[in-house]
């Protein structure tokens, strides 16, 4: 399907901002991988922490709560004036839930 037009290169690394691909040829990453990569590639602090909790748990459904989300939630309640959380999986599921509001 032509939604994006793909570059001719393969990217097969990252560290922090910048890419490289398989001829060894580096790229500043302005795309941050449509913005999932928005913290950079591969920083040591969040690799630790990616594996960390990868060597507990890496999801569940919404049906359950987790220790990581219960602490997130806690954490904005604290520090924002609101009272109420709402999380969501996706940008279009916390627009709709947004509009419900």
């Amino acid at each position: 399907m032509g939604t994006v037009r793909r570059q001719p290169v393969v990217i097969e690394r990252g560290q922090g901002t910048r890419v490289w691909d398989t001829d060894g040829k580096e790229y500043l990453d302005f795309t941050a991988g449509w913005a999932v990569d928005c913290l950079g590639h591969s920083a040591p602090v969040m690799v630790k922490a990616i594996s960390e909790q990868a060597a507990t748990l890496i999801q569940t459904s919404n049906q359950f709560y987790t220790l990581p989300q219960l602490q997130l939630v806690e954490w904005l309640v604290k520090n924002s004036c609101l009272d109420k959380v709402f999380l969501c999986n996706s940008g279009a599921e916390a627009n709709e839930g947004a509009i419900k509001l």
